[in-house]
């Protein structure tokens, strides 16, 4: 029996990820990426999450009509978002899911074959891995 999820014709699916870059819909990116179902735009992620601003979310804020959820890739590890950041984000009615980016590939495919209105901001992975 077949699983494949159904996708649209046109729709932007992640097909892989890996230390430095994606490949989504047969086209492979370099450097962070913002997807929605029918864009991707490449996205000069900071080095370090914790330097992400406002700014970083301009083109979705432009987009926040098409969109319900955001999904955060913020590298190999998760990370909790600047409190502040995440409310000014709210407040412009953009609600913020942080997670590693691997999860964050993974949930984007699933919600968007779902035909849900889901967009991700994706850092790429660090191979380097901070210790406890």
């Amino acid at each position: 029996m077949d699983v494949t999820p159904l996708i649209p014709h046109g729709r932007k699916i992640i097909q892989s990820y890996s230390n430095g870059g994606f490949k989504i819909s047969g086209v492979s990116y370099s450097s962070g990426v913002v997807i929605f179902p029918t864009v991707v735009e490449v996205w000069n992620a900071p080095e370090d999450f914790f330097k992400i601003s406002i700014g970083d979310f301009s083109f979705v804020l432009e987009q926040k009509n098409d969109c319900d959820v955001l999904l955060l890739g913020c590298g190999a590890v998760g990370e909790f978002l600047n409190p502040s950041l995440r409310q000014n984000l709210k407040t412009q009615g953009l609600i913020v899911d942080v997670m590693n980016t691997g999860a964050a590939c993974r949930t984007y495919n699933v919600l968007m074959a779902e035909g849900r209105r889901v967009a991700a901001m994706l850092m790429p992975i660090n191979n380097e891995v901070p210790e406890c």
